[in-house]
């Protein structure tokens, strides 16, 4: 440990990983007091989140945009990003491609009374949901949907709508390690259509969509710039070891003593790490299942409002379609997420993946598209599939934090939050 001005011993937290999660931990860790070293085996902060531009056109390689909620309207600030905002339109509705047409998603009252996605009897039961009981020990995202708001919402609208992009079937999803995380953390535990109503007659509103004029790579760009001193890019960590009451986090570069370690990379490289802490530890972390996602940018005329669609006809390669073009106004610019957890497909070359996803965007919209880019995210998504049952076995040693979608919420808010949470329980 080091000491700060008043002899005041401050403790030393190495942080593997430069995406969100290690970017805020390493945000809260040093805002607490704590001396921070970060390591990140790429040559950019952000992990996940990334932004460039193609033709002069910002693209984004991970999450689209996102929502201005406390947690990031905090860091917004503290950064003074403010003047970079840019904001979306919340207006618009979002599809889902069913029998060969785009058809409305029942997000609202008024789309939920117009929408021909449901029949009138499938929206009829959707009322029946506050006589339902809560999730069951066991019971997978698919039945728990399907026993709540009958299985027509389910099959057509909510399952889709939350495993589409985790390219995992709801069948094989336990609602204790996925869906069941969203729900307490907004504080459900009875009806869910109950507590949306009381949202709505208290005028709850939603925090805006928003994104960066530069792309969502601004904010962890911006937190990277700050702490620059402390993080080690192009510094992948080849193993961790136990040193007295500390660690030692080894690299190519050599080896650095820390007081407590926070984990941050995917499963399966933590559990790389891991391996010579605590065999069993490592052993658990190698059964989390991930899925791989193509994420192919289009330009296209298409030109009618809506966030995007969902694909729920089998036989498409496509998962779903995010229309920048019309929710954030980045002119012809459309991003469709192919094949995920299709290993044979996204072994491809790009030119192939790009063709095919320009092809179905075509097949569903009418609109022709040309391929911009294509990325493929690996390990790509947490399948929050039935080997996240291993979490029941997970015990991480003493020292050692886990601050990662895997054992938490995805999406840049959750990474915010638990890193927030994480230097909590360091420090």
């Amino acid at each position: 440990m080091s000491s700060d001005v008043s002899g005041t011993r401050r403790p030393n937290v190495g942080v593997i990983g430069a995406g969100m999660s290690g970017l805020a931990a390493t945000h809260y860790l040093t805002n607490r007091g704590a001396d921070v070293t970060v390591f990140e085996a790429s040559a950019r902060p952000g992990g996940v989140v990334g932004s460039t531009t193609v033709d002069g056109r910002v693209i984004e390689f991970g999450p689209q945009r996102l929502r201005l909620s406390k947690p990031v309207e905090t860091l917004v600030d503290e950064y003074e990003l403010r003047d970079a905002l840019r904001f979306g339109h919340d207006d618009q509705p979002l599809f889902a491609y069913y029998e060969g047409e785009l058809r409305p998603m029942p997000l609202s009252v008024d789309t939920a009374l117009r929408t021909d996605l449901l029949s009138w009897r499938g929206k009829a039961r959707i009322l029946a949901e506050p006589l339902t009981g809560p999730a069951k020990p066991d019971e997978t995202v698919s039945e728990f949907l399907g026993r709540k708001f009958g299985t027509e919402a389910a099959d057509r609208f909510m399952a889709p709508l939350y495993s589409g992009l985790y390219g995992t079937d709801p069948a094989d999803m336990y609602v204790e390690y996925s869906l069941g995380r969203a729900l307490e953390h907004v504080g459900i535990d009875g009806s869910i259509l109950l507590y949306v109503a009381k949202r709505l007659l208290e005028g709850v509103e939603t925090p805006p969509i928003v994104t960066f004029e530069d792309g969502l790579q601004t904010l962890p760009n911006a937190i990277y710039e700050t702490h620059a001193d402390d993080i080690h890019l192009d510094t992948p960590v080849t193993a961790l070891e136990r040193d007295g009451d500390g660690f030692t986090i080894l690299t190519d570069d050599g080896g650095y003593s820390v007081d407590s370690v926070v984990v941050t990379t995917p499963a399966p490289t933590a559990a790389s790490l891991l391996e010579r802490i605590d065999g069993s530890v490592a052993r658990t972390l190698d059964r989390f299942t991930y899925n791989p996602i193509g994420v192919v940018h289009l330009e296209s005329g298409y030109d009618r409002e809506g966030h995007g669609f969902h694909v729920i006809d089998d036989g498409f390669i496509t998962n779903g379609s995010t229309w920048n073009h019309s929710m954030l106004d980045r002119e012809g610019i459309y991003t469709s997420y192919v094949g995920s957890g299709d290993t044979d497909l996204l072994a491809r070359d790009e030119k192939t993946i790009g063709e095919k996803a320009a092809l179905e965007f075509e097949s569903i919209t009418g609109s022709s598209a040309s391929p911009l880019s294509v990325e493929v995210l690996r390990p790509g998504m947490p399948a929050y599939d039935r080997s996240w049952a291993a979490l029941d076995e997970l015990s991480i040693p003493d020292g050692i934090a886990i601050c990662s979608s895997y054992t938490s919420r995805a999406g840049i808010v959750g990474r915010i939050v638990d890193g927030k949470r994480t230097a909590e329980t360091v420090l």
